[in-house]
């Protein structure tokens, strides 16, 4: 069995869940994030594209409803013990399958909660899903419930991280090697991806982004490789990546020579990032921490080019991305605790210069502050 949690540390979540549970009247939980069952069991897989479900109630039973090509993959990589099978055929619906298992644990009136906000609960499956259960029990949305255990991480999942953001510093060593004119975004890609293999990490919840000259501007992946030029500009946002926990980092490098609003750009994203990380302590709301970034780069007068957030958590997080619960916006109330890890970004595209220029890096907070856990510097490299 391939767990990469010790027992004692799989039984206080699940103890936490449960309470959690009881605070919030609920006689159990439909679990349809990947995240949340690999947290809570270890269960790893990408079957969650199809329907499954992971069942917890009260007392503490935990029974999976998933395919057949499930079955082994939770058994392998799970404590999962109770493991069902819906049969793929024509017509099937699997929320029948799922309410035999209700109906088996006694929650008929009792109330339900549901993880609506997953990638794995389709629209037509959650139609279905509330039609089948409507007259059953009540139910109602939990989609945070076991988000919000799990943004505070234990000593053994910091000890991912930081292994996670070592494989990320490796990937930018890489880039410093590559990162020439000439060179093609695909080498580079290849390179920093080998290095994370070879290291022992795992592939990312998302692509990497890169892309150099007009393309640079770019905030998402898309499937263009350009040959770097003399005169460039290239943008990687990448991340380390180590039994699904990710530390990710972001730069845009000038190749052969950098222009003068470049360097202003990279001075103004260095000051915005400094002041986020003295905004980044426990008691604090992150939103308190975006506005501290939309200041900096509003006052150095880069309102335009700017995000509405400035970054997210980290953890372990599955397809297709790997942003996580909370994101720094302005208005977010939650209040940021010692154990968080979050991801700060400061980008900044002046679509009328065609000029990017992007910085970001992984935060740990701890008791009185927060650690940064890449350890490249954050100059300006013109390669």
């Amino acid at each position: 069995m391939g767990l990469h949690f010790s027992k004692e540390e799989f039984l206080q979540r699940k103890s936490a869940v449960i309470q959690s549970m009881k605070d919030q009247n609920i006689d159990a939980l439909l679990m349809f994030r990947q995240e949340s069952m690999y947290w809570l069991t270890g269960y790893d897989t990408f079957g969650y594209v199809f329907f499954q479900t992971l069942v917890l109630d009260q007392k503490g039973n935990i029974i999976l409803l998933t395919r057949a090509p499930d079955l082994r993959q939770a058994q392998n990589t799970s404590n999962i013990e109770d493991i069902r099978i819906w049969i793929d055929k024509d017509g099937s619906n699997p929320t029948d399958d799922l309410k035999i298992i209700l109906n088996e644990l006694d929650l008929k009136g009792k109330k339900i909660g549901i993880e609506y906000e997953a990638y794995g609960l389709t629209g037509r499956n959650a139609l279905k899903l509330n039609k089948s259960i409507e007259n059953f029990c009540s139910y109602e949305d939990k989609s945070e419930l076991i988000t919000k255990l799990r943004a505070v991480k234990s000593v053994e999942e910091i000890n991912y991280v930081r292994k996670a953001a070592q494989l990320a510093d490796r990937a930018l060593d890489e880039i410093w090697k590559y990162a020439k004119a000439g060179v093609s975004e695909s080498k580079i890609l290849a390179e920093m991806n080998r290095v994370i293999f070879e290291g022992g990490g795992d592939y990312p919840a998302n692509e990497f982004i890169i892309g150099s000259g007009k393309n640079a501007l770019l905030c998402r992946y898309q499937s263009e490789k350009q040959i770097l030029k003399d005169k460039d500009q290239l943008t990687i946002e990448w991340a380390g990546t180590f039994k699904h926990y990710h530390s990710a980092m972001f730069r845009t490098i000038p190749i052969g020579k950098a222009e003068t609003k470049h360097i202003k750009m990279h001075e103004a994203c260095v000051e915005a990032l400094i002041n986020c990380e003295s905004k980044l302590k426990p008691g604090n709301k992150v939103g308190e921490v975006f506005n501290v970034h939309a200041k900096t780069l509003d006052d150095l007068g880069f309102n335009k080019s700017r995000m509405n957030a400035c970054g997210y958590s980290l953890g372990a997080t599955f397809s297709p991305n790997w942003m996580d619960w909370p994101m720094l916006y302005t208005g977010n109330p939650y209040i940021i605790q010692p154990g968080n890890v979050f991801f700060m970004h400061m980008i900044l595209m002046d679509s009328d210069n065609e000029l990017a220029m992007n910085l970001g890096e992984t935060y740990l907070v701890t008791e009185n502050g927060n650690e940064r856990l890449g350890k490249q510097k954050l100059d300006l490299i013109i390669l």
